[in-house]
């Protein structure tokens, strides 16, 4: 089995719907470059969002004991990332925002254990709304140090159903070029861990409020 290992991120409500789909192009793809991959389905129940209470501080929890729980545990055991979401009104999922807002939050403020670690946000979408959905996803890894993985055009699926989403031609190989760039980078990071290169050694974050 491979050392190197994915996580990617289901924040569809629908387990094996349309994100599911290009999860497993891109799960199909990596492990042909070597690289193993798990898919994480945030489930369809309801996920708070965060209320800014800080009790995470310290010990990587959430009070709510939910799946942020679980996605926070799993952080170390991974090398990069992929989170997929449909397109809701223009942005990802509630379930999905709610979700990022957590994990992210918990991380950043226990470690960050996130950064170093490439990663990229994918979307489905009937027919718009897609490249405003990356933007919102990609600020959460752009705000943590992650090196944000390329493709030859954006990261995006068009289709309802998940049989509409395999005539994308253009779009599956999106996600094939995507998933053959993550490996590609796991392996430099790799690489140069290997002779010496480690990850720059950051500043304690300076917080400054505009009133």
């Amino acid at each position: 089995m491979s050392a190197h290992k994915v996580l990617l991120v289901n924040g569809s409500p629908n387990k094996q719907g349309c994100v599911y789909t290009v999860l497993t192009e891109i799960q199909d793809t990596l492990k042909k470059n070597g690289v193993e991959s798990n898919i994480l389905w945030i489930g369809n129940n309801p996920i708070a969002g965060c209320i800014g209470c800080g009790k995470c501080i310290g010990n990587r929890k959430c009070f709510r004991g939910d799946i942020v729980n679980d996605m926070a545990e799993k952080i170390p055991q991974y090398e990069g990332f992929v989170f997929g979401t449909p397109v809701h009104y223009a942005g990802a999922s509630g379930g999905m925002t709610s979700f990022m807002d957590r994990v992210f939050f918990i991380d950043e403020f226990n470690g960050n254990l996130f950064a170093g670690k490439p990663a990229a946000s994918v979307a489905t979408c009937r027919r718009s709304g897609g490249t405003a959905t990356l933007d919102q996803l990609n600020k959460y890894m752009t705000d943590c140090n992650m090196p944000i993985v390329p493709s030859r055009y954006w990261n995006v699926v068009h289709g309802n159903k998940p049989e509409e989403i395999r005539q994308d031609l253009e779009g599956l190989q999106v996600m094939q070029t995507l998933a053959m760039n993550m490996a590609w980078l796991i392996k430099c990071i790799d690489a140069g861990r290997k002779a010496g290169i480690e990850i720059p050694k950051y500043e304690t974050p300076v917080m400054t409020n505009f009133i």
